[in-house]
Parts: C-alpha cells; sequence; structure tokens
C-alpha cells in the first residue's frame, strides 16, 4: 500500500512539476527497488511496508546528518534543500510516539529491570528500543533514559 501510494505521488509530482518532491520520491523509490535486490527477493511484493517504513527512517536520518554538515559549513541553502526533503519524507512515516508516553513506559522498565544507576543505561536503552520497535525516536528515548537516571 505505501509503495503504491509512493508511485501515486512520483505521478503528482511530475504533473505538478513539483521538482524537489519527484527527486525526492524517485531517491525513495529507488533506495526500495535497492533494497530488494540487496534482499535477493523472487518478487518486489516481498518488501514489507515495515521495510519500507526503516528505509524512509533511514533517509530521514541521513538528511538529518546533512543539514548538521550544512548548517556548520555555511551552507544554509543547501540545508533548506534537505530540510525540504526530510519534510516530504516524514510524510510516510508513522506518528511517534511523545516523550511523556515515552516515560510512563520506560518507568514501567526501569522498575522491571531493577536499573538504579547510569552504568547500565545501555541495556536500559536498548530494552526501551525493544519494546517500543520503532514507535518513538531514538534520542528521545535516550533522553528520557537519561533523565530517569540522573
Amino acid at each position: 500500500m505505501l509503495k503504491q501510494q509512493i508511485k501515486d505521488e512520483i505521478k503528482q509530482a511530475m504533473i505538478a512539476k513539483d521538482q524537489v518532491k519527484l527527486l525526492t520520491l524517485r531517491g525513495l523509490s529507488a533506495a526500495v527497488t535497492t533494497e530488494y535486490v540487496l534482499k535477493g527477493t523472487k518478487k518486489e511484493e516481498e518488501i514489507t511496508e515495515e521495510d519500507i517504513i526503516a528505509i524512509i527512517k533511514r533517509l530521514v536520518k541521513q538528511r538529518k546528518d546533512a543539514i548538521d554538515q550544512y548548517t556548520k559549513g555555511g551552507r544554509p541553502e543547501l540545508a533548506e534543500n534537505e530540510t525540504a526533503e526530510m519534510k516530504i519524507l516524514e510524510a510516510y512515516l508513522p506518528q511517534t510516539m511523545s516523550r511523556e508516553e515515552i516515560k510512563k513506559i520506560a518507568e514501567a522498565k526501569k522498575a522491571e529491570l531493577g536499573v538504579t544507576d547510569k552504568s547500565k543505561i545501555g541495556v536500559f536503552v536498548g530494552a526501551l528500543m525493544k519494546e517500543l520497535k520503532g514507535k518513538a525516536d531514538g534520542a528521545d528515548v535516550k533522553a528520557v533514559a537519561e533523565e530517569l537516571l540522573s
């Protein structure tokens, strides 16, 4: 379903002559095809929605890194382009949890694991990420974990 939505929006971007959206979605489509080839699957349908979401997250992370580098390098015009692409890609991601929602789950997991100090923060964050399975941003999870253990 998500793959078909991307194909449809590529057509719409062509008709609307929206070059930024068109190039971004074509890049996403190419990344999905690359994943299909790397997995060595026989049918393109074997790529799941979860795989596509993971690809989109990876592309968003690349855009965030590029924005950071361009900003540090004094190239705001390039950072703006990356920001526009990132916003287009983020539209395809499911809604992530807020810090308050993460904190509720983290407090329960902290009690369950018996973590009391920062020496076991890696185990704590790992267990949280496994439980949340992509429903929350990793940076938010880490920040909440540090806050609870400080």
